[in-house]
């Protein structure tokens, strides 16, 4: 359920460690999605953007629909019956269980965020099939140590099978000095071969004039932002074999109904990988 608000528009009943008046990269992105579960100081951050990119909104519902194409494709073609989403964000139906569990209706999935309106919202993501299994985990990418070791993880996945790891519009919260191709590593590494990696990020080759308004808003906000060049993408997935078409334009990824119209219309990257 939505968070409740008095008719003067201050948050009432948010979760315990919600800090109201701070934008919160999940929250900014619900907003983005029409989603109920943000604060005026994530719409705050979320009306800069789109003075930035018009279009941002409609980027997000594509980065959905990539989400759903990607879980389609490693559910089916690729096999994979377990899924490891890192990122998750607030609750939008479908989410990778829903997606995953209509081709494999005993798929495992483990979601991890950071924001606890996330948290509060685990019940509503742990709704599987009767097959199926899912969990959640409070935590942070910057940390992937400590995902690969909670107990919800390996109590959920077999880390000795395959897994499909997804992370969509992530990577591109943490800054250089945070090493995420270092984090995603740690995470690449523990996989065993067969498994999947699935990514979405902001490019900077797009519109690289609304691409730094974008950072600057987010930026004003206390909200870390940082499109990446395709080569700096394509670096997440060194060492294993990109999946055809590669790294490329986020709606020319797989399109459903033939190539866009317009494939640069998100001003993101994306791409699949398989460990060899």
């Amino acid at each position: 359920m939505p968070l409740s608000r008095d008719v003067e528009g201050d948050e009432a009943g948010a979760p315990p460690g919600v800090d109201t008046s701070v934008a919160h990269s999940a929250r900014v992105y619900d907003w983005f999605l029409g989603g109920k579960d943000n604060f005026a100081a994530d719409r705050a951050v979320g009306e800069a953007v789109v003075r930035a990119i018009p279009t941002i909104r409609t980027m997000a519902r594509e980065n959905r629909q990539f989400l759903g194409r990607a879980v389609r494709y490693l559910a089916g073609e690729a096999g994979i019956r377990q899924f490891l989403d890192i990122g998750t964000g607030i609750p939008t139906s479908p989410n990778v269980h829903e997606i995953a569990q209509e081709t494999v209706p005993d798929a495992h999935v483990v979601y991890v965020d950071n924001d606890p309106i996330v948290l509060a919202h685990a019940r509503a993501l742990m709704v599987s099939g009767t097959l199926g299994r899912t969990a959640y985990i409070d935590a942070n990418l910057r940390e992937p140590e400590k995902i690969l070791t909670d107990a919800s993880l390996t109590d959920t996945l077999d880390m000795s099978k395959p897994v499909g790891l997804i992370m969509l519009a992530t990577l591109m919260l943490l800054d250089d000095e945070d090493d995420p191709w270092g984090k995603v590593d740690t995470l690449k590494d523990a996989l065993p071969s067969g498994s999947y990696f699935a990514i979405s990020h902001h490019g900077q080759e797009f519109n690289p004039e609304a691409m730094a308004a974008n950072v600057a808003a987010a930026a004003q906000a206390g909200v870390t932002l940082v499109p990446r060049t395709r080569a700096e993408v394509e670096r997440f997935f060194s060492g294993w074999e990109l999946i055809e078409p590669g790294v490329v334009p986020l709606v020319a990824w797989r399109p459903v109904g033939g190539p866009p119209a317009d494939p640069n219309a998100a001003y993101l990257w994306a791409g699949v990988a398989r460990k060899p």
